[in-house]
């Protein structure tokens, strides 16, 4: 998949005005998907202040991070297996204005594992032909190219507005960056586990979402949304749960726009895998939706 970088004011009036998120595929260009989650979402507007925030979150007291040198096949192949998200740079000529910012925006994710390479058995095992910045994740199994024309532009804001989009674990916290490389992505569902992070349960409960999502990779996008944000009342509203009902789960599919709830005082990983299973198999536990949703579709 070769991804085009552009800059946050761009991004925000793409998003407000056509309501969806277009993305280029080798070969292809992947159909517009104009989901009603997403335009309700997009309510917020996506600013430069909020791609900072989440740049803060990733940032921390910690030793400082280098990229690895992979020098061999195996090695570069071990490397993305051992990472939830892995960005590399495949460089010909380290000589090039990339690199150094390459490197610059390293400290900036600590939750993300960075790699460098020159070695030409490496470049051909994954397809690379000119210089050229990858990002793989495990959640969906995606390759992410920053090729030719991007790379010879690059900045430090474009490089890191990259990596902020398309960073997807097996748990993303929903953020209106996040949310663009989470309907980007070719996982048509997102199961949503709506929770306040302060509660004395959110370590224990993400613990179990964690190991849940691993069950679900490359079928479903395992997403948390923190109740305790203000601006995150519009996707718990979206699914018409109130914060009274809270935690619960949220599941969604963006092809046809069906969604199913279920509240949990306590999220194991049985009751997610159920819920899951069902959903995947045509069943419903909530109807309380279907009464709203032809309505809801004509005031959007």
């Amino acid at each position: 998949m070769t991804c085009r970088v552009g800059c946050p004011e761009t991004m925000s009036q793409n998003t407000k005005s056509r309501g969806w998120i277009r993305s280029r595929r080798r070969g292809m260009e992947a159909t517009p998907s104009r989901c009603l989650f997403l335009l309700f979402l997009f309510t917020c507007k996506l600013s430069a202040d909020v791609a900072a925030k989440s740049q803060e979150s990733s940032d921390g007291p910690s030793a400082p991070q280098e990229p690895v040198r992979l020098t061999g096949v195996p090695a570069a192949m071990e490397f993305i297996a051992a990472a939830e998200v892995a960005v590399i740079g495949f460089f010909q000529d380290l000589e090039i204005p990339a690199v150094p910012v390459f490197h610059g925006v390293v400290q900036k994710f600590q939750d993300v594992s960075f790699g460098i390479s020159t070695d030409s058995e490496v470049l051909a095992h994954y397809n690379i032909t000119e210089n050229t910045i990858s990002l793989f994740r495990l959640v969906d199994n995606e390759q992410l190219n920053l090729e030719s024309e991007d790379i010879e532009s690059i900045d430090d804001t474009r490089l890191s507005r990259f990596i902020e989009i398309n960073s997807l674990h097996f748990v993303t916290e929903y953020n209106p960056v996040t949310v663009i490389g989470l309907f980007n992505s070719m996982v048509q569902i997102h199961l949503l586990l709506m929770m306040d992070k302060a509660s004395p349960e959110y370590e224990e409960s993400m613990h179990r979402y964690h190991k849940a999502a691993k069950l679900f990779q490359g079928k479903i996008l395992f997403i948390l949304v923190d109740s305790g944000v203000k601006e995150n009342g519009k996707v718990i509203s979206f699914f018409k749960l109130k914060k009274s009902e809270l935690p619960a789960l949220a599941i969604y599919r963006t092809l046809d726009e069906e969604w199913d709830t279920l509240n949990v005082a306590e999220v194991s990983i049985e009751r997610v895998q159920n819920f899951c299973d069902g959903f995947l198999k045509g069943k419903r536990l909530s109807e309380k939706h279907d009464s709203e949703e032809k309505t809801q579709k004509v005031e959007l």
